[in-house]
């Protein structure tokens, strides 16, 4: 999955093929039809793997939040925290997000039934509000919303005088502001 992911980052998507793969891990490109079909099932699993890597990380730090309020302020730092110290990872996600298609040609990239990230957020916005600590919104609508602006991050995170850590302090700010009571 490493030079799976390193190879689409690299390549893109389009020229990502089981033998640039086999040589970025140095193996022989017979080995990787013994474990997935073709591109599309290894490109699936791939997902997957980046997905919950990313998801997990979050939600273990969300946990440690007493509050609504700490919650989503440590959603949005691990959710930067950890795309922002595998830009490799992100790359790769980007690649499968608007290239990978589904046999029906549908883009592969997770349902929001699937996506467990953006469920942890509603989750924690239902329970601000539910514990009077947030306002009145629709919380799938704010959760879309943050995690816009969190993936937002990504694509100019490279370029000059880009951090991680304010670009968070300022989410942060922004959506407290927006969620307050």
């Amino acid at each position: 999955m490493a030079a799976t992911i390193e190879t689409l980052a690299d390549e893109g998507y389009r020229r990502t093929s089981f033998a640039q793969i086999a040589k970025r891990a140095q193996i022989s490109a017979s080995l990787i039809p013994y474990h997935f079909a073709n591109k599309d099932e290894l490109i699936a699993h791939t997902l997957e793997g980046i997905a919950t890597g990313w998801d997990a990380y979050v939600e273990q730090q969300v946990v440690t939040g007493a509050s609504a309020g700490q919650r989503l302020e440590r959603y949005i730092q691990a959710s930067l925290a950890y795309m922002g110290t595998r830009p490799t990872h992100f790359a790769a996600l980007i690649e499968i997000a608007f290239n990978a298609r589904t046999p029906d040609g549908k883009l592969m990239y997770r349902s929001d039934e699937d996506d467990t990230g953006l469920t942890l957020l509603v989750s924690i916005l239902e329970q601000g509000q539910q514990d009077g600590e947030f306002r009145a919104f629709d919380p799938r609508r704010m959760a879309i919303a943050i995690r816009g602006a969190i993936n937002e991050f990504f694509g100019a995170m490279h370029k000059p005088g880009v951090a991680v850590e304010p670009y968070a302090d300022d989410l942060i700010g922004i959506f407290r502001r927006a969620v307050a009571r």
